[in-house]
């Protein structure tokens, strides 16, 4: 994979790195990328000191937290490659992303916070702002898989849906098919679909006339995902492909589980919303359900909300 040349690596002593430090370590040596270790620290909270002392601890702080990615660097077989420290304070998501700005990383590849409560969920708060803003492709570690990736599934859809999706299938596919060579897996490609108002015609068409409608729609879709797969070099992969009738946030889930996915690779559709910009609600649903490892790309022309200020 020669795709990635400025990697930005998110650690914090308050998370098992082991992971991601592998994967960042492995891509940039076999890349000859620079690797950069990227730590934020919260600013420590006024509590009746003076600024000057409120700054010392902050300059202390980021003293330690800097021995510690040295520390990392000594012990995680660096040698050989160009490697930079970067500690700063301030909101996680926010600073990494506008360290991506400064020194314009292609890759950002951090640990998934695996949030316990009521509903847990792989991905946190920190997470999901990234995958929903980041300029660049996110890759989200799962800690627990220490070991190379056997399977990675990549998600398309090459359904009529304007310039986004078609700058994104592509993307997609030669990211998951670089991975796969990389980590020597298999490489599945699923495209889901459904026929468009199925649940409003139900109720106003025969039995017999939806399947037909069915019938008449795979095989345009199926038609589309082989015409996108045509224009991709899979010759040496010789991908598993699922063509799968359904809702991409019940089905691409279940099709992790029963495949043993270790790596999701999928696109974020993003659009304004009252808040800004905000995830498609579909790759939402999905993000909020899987539990592997996932990298998330951006459509061509995406322009995060963030900015250096």
């Amino acid at each position: 994979m020669q795709r990635f040349k400025n990697i930005l690596l998110v650690l914090s002593p308050e998370v098992e790195e082991r992971a991601a430090v592998d994967k960042a370590v492995s891509l940039a040596r076999q890349n000859g990328a620079r690797l950069t270790l990227f730590s934020v620290l919260k600013e420590p909270p006024g509590t009746g000191c003076g600024d000057s002392v409120v700054q010392q601890l902050l300059a202390s702080a980021i003293a330690e937290r800097r021995e510690w990615l040295r520390g990392l660097i000594i012990t995680s077989q660096i040698d050989g490659i160009d490697v930079v420290i970067n500690v700063v304070e301030g909101v996680s998501f926010l600073e990494i992303i506008r360290q991506v700005l400064r020194e314009q990383h292609d890759l950002v590849i951090t640990t998934a916070e695996e949030v316990k409560g009521i509903r847990p969920r792989l991905f946190g708060t920190t997470s999901m702002h990234l995958m929903r803003k980041c300029p660049c492709p996110v890759w989200v570690v799962k800690r627990a898989q220490t070991r190379p990736y056997t399977r990675i599934l990549a998600a398309v859809d090459p359904s009529t849906g304007g310039p986004e999706r078609d700058s994104l299938n592509p993307k997609i596919l030669q990211l998951a098919g670089s991975m796969a060579r990389m980590e020597a897996a298999e490489l599945q490609i699923v495209h889901v679909w459904h026929l468009f108002g199925e649940s409003y015609v139900n109720n106003r068409m025969s039995e017999q006339d939806i399947q037909e409608a069915k019938t008449h729609d795979k095989e345009q879709h199926k038609r589309r995902f082989d015409n996108l797969l045509g224009r991709a070099d899979f010759t040496d992969l010789k991908p598993h492909l699922h063509l799968v009738e359904g809702y991409p946030e019940d089905r691409i889930p279940a099709l992790v589980v029963a495949q043993n996915i270790d790596l999701l690779v999928m696109g974020t559709v993003c659009r304004t919303g009252i808040a800004g910009f905000l995830i498609g609600n579909t790759a939402e649903e999905v993000l909020n359900q899987v539990e592997c490892s996932v990298l998330t790309l951006k459509p061509e022309g995406f322009v995060t909300p963030v900015t250096l200020e």
